[in-house]
């Protein structure tokens, strides 16, 4: 061991090492990492294709992409080599019923490990290996799809697992010299400044965020700060709460100031539903004869009226009934047919609306369909014999009243098993409202609006005068100053005859009259 060997060792990390070895090092970065660009992939764009060709070698280009890039450079985008629009091959990939690219004679679906090929001469796609059994080496070159003969140099190999070179994007021509087609739509987004502020951090986003709604600020606020439109209030739809604006307005500042009570105003349709008092009635002529229901539009209102208006706007007609089970239920008002369509006369769900007196008993009860809770729409369901587990589950709005001869005629329909689907069509040719309580209603509404609209505009003269009340008028006054409303007659008279009344100390007792105690002076 020599002396002085650990002389130039340092006690720190130089500036040397910390740039060659340590923490200031940085690993050298390979010029090309491989980048994989999946096999229904466009080589230019990097997306997805729509409508693949494909080049003599196999590379695959979206036809949408490469027109513009030969018109103006003319050239292979993935090598640089010259290319001619005329020798792009058109493919034909084949797609099962899940919408991925298969092989259509193996039906083995396409990943980024197959080894597929394509027959020049008609663009048909296929698995390496069925080109391999059935043309290879059965020697028959003809297409497996179209029989049309081919020799063996024009199967085009558009993925080799084993050879992945031209799928590495970091060696394309156009990627490596960064060439690129004038995007219309990219020119556009390049007038928006954050356009180019592709790398920020999140302080950055975010201050930029605030500085934009500050910029947008007063036109997104006068966008949506909009004044909903005051209903009236009136004698029938006078709610026995108020709208809560007063004691808003005290608890919040943000609130407008407001000091005058105001009834709220019930929702229309309670208003309406509380003078629905009768039964509905429509007839359905079906396909196998009519069938006659009545309506519970006194229990179950928002459900009959979006039957009844549905049927008023011909809604069923020509729809068929899509589900029958025998001994259970025939379902229908779907115009898809397929137990997934419909919508409701106010085009979105309703509630549903269950009544403890309703029960799926007996034959011919009138139900909605849904597909969980709150979620009815156009489809119902007449019952072939009782079903109580049904209850809470499906809204009662109605029975059969008349025509079970043709319910039962519609029972005896089959069905297939599998589908539940009547193998005869079942269908609702028209229908006809007979009584719709809900214009009643409405008429006895507007009468008892215009009703109390005109005791209101009634003349003033008809009414009683009102009679001033008793000492409604000031008290007079005497004088200025303290006790200006007394009267100096009073105050004379009471001082003429009343007396005066000297003030009285306390009383003495004969002792303390006499100056002298009881136990004598001391």
């Amino acid at each position: 061991m020599g002396k002085r060997q650990h002389q130039k060792d340092k006690m720190y990390i130089t500036c040397a090492e910390y740039t060659h070895f340590y923490g200031g090092k940085k690993p050298d970065i390979p010029q090309t990492n491989f980048r994989r660009l999946p096999f229904d992939h466009c080589s230019l764009s990097l997306q997805p294709f729509a409508y693949p060709v494909c080049t003599p070698e196999g590379i695959v280009f979206d036809l949408l992409n490469i027109v513009p890039w030969l018109k103006k450079y003319g050239t292979n985008p993935s090598n640089g080599e010259k290319l001619d629009g005329r020798s792009l091959i058109k493919l034909n990939f084949a797609k099962n019923s899940e919408g991925k690219y298969h092989c259509p004679v193996l039906f083995t679906v396409f990943t980024n490990n197959s080894h597929i090929v394509a027959i020049k001469t008609t663009g048909n796609v296929y698995a390496h290996e069925a080109v391999e059994q059935l043309n290879i080496k059965a020697k028959n070159f003809r297409d497996l799809l179209t029989d049309e003969p081919f020799s063996r140099q024009d199967i085009i190999t558009l993925q080799d697992p084993t050879n992945l070179d031209k799928f590495n994007v970091s060696n394309f021509f156009h990627v490596k010299n960064n060439m690129k087609i004038v995007d219309p739509d990219e020119e556009k987004a390049k007038q928006d400044p954050s356009y180019y502020l592709k790398n920020t951090n999140t302080e950055t986003r975010e201050t930029l965020q605030e500085l934009y709604k500050a910029f947008q600020g007063d036109e997104v606020l006068a966008a949506t700060m909009r004044v909903p439109e005051k209903t009236k209030v009136d004698k029938l739809n006078a709610a026995h709460y108020s709208t809560g604006k007063v004691s808003a307005s005290f608890t919040s500042t943000a609130m407008v100031p407001e000091t005058t009570h105001e009834a709220a105003a019930i929702d229309e349709d309670v208003l309406r539903y509380q003078f629905v008092k009768k039964k509905g009635y429509v007839r359905l002529h079906t396909s196998h004869g009519d069938l006659n229901l009545e309506l519970h539009c006194d229990l179950t209102p928002k459900t009959c009226e979006n039957f009844i208006k549905l049927c008023k706007k011909q809604y069923y007609d020509g729809t068929v009934f899509h589900r029958s089970i025998r001994n259970f239920v025939i379902q229908g008002g779907d115009p898809t047919g397929t137990g997934t369509g419909g919508e409701s006369y106010w085009g979105k769900p309703f509630k549903d609306e269950f009544r403890p007196n309703l029960s799926h008993t007996g034959r011919g009860i009138l139900s909605m369909a849904n597909s969980g809770p709150n979620t009815n729409k156009s489809q119902f369901f007449i019952t072939f014999r009782s079903c109580a587990y049904l209850d809470k589950k499906h809204t009662i709005f109605g029975r059969v009243v008349g025509g079970f001869d043709t319910l039962t005629a519609m029972e005896n329909v089959e069905s297939d098993p599998k589908t539940d689907r009547p193998k005869e069509e079942i269908r609702i040719d028209s229908t006809t409202v007979f009584v719709d309580p809900y214009e009643e209603a409405d008429a006895q509404i507007a009468e008892e609006r215009k009703k109390t609209q005109l005791e209101a505009e009634a003349p003033e003269s008809t009414a009683k005068p009102s009679q001033p009340k008793q000492g409604s008028q000031g008290p007079q006054t005497y004088r200025q100053g303290v006790g200006k409303y007394i009267s100096p007659a009073v105050t004379g008279q009471r001082k003429k005859h009343q007396p005066v009344q000297l003030p009285q100390g306390p009383r003495r007792g004969p002792a303390e009259a006499s100056g002298t105690s009881a136990h004598g002076n001391n």
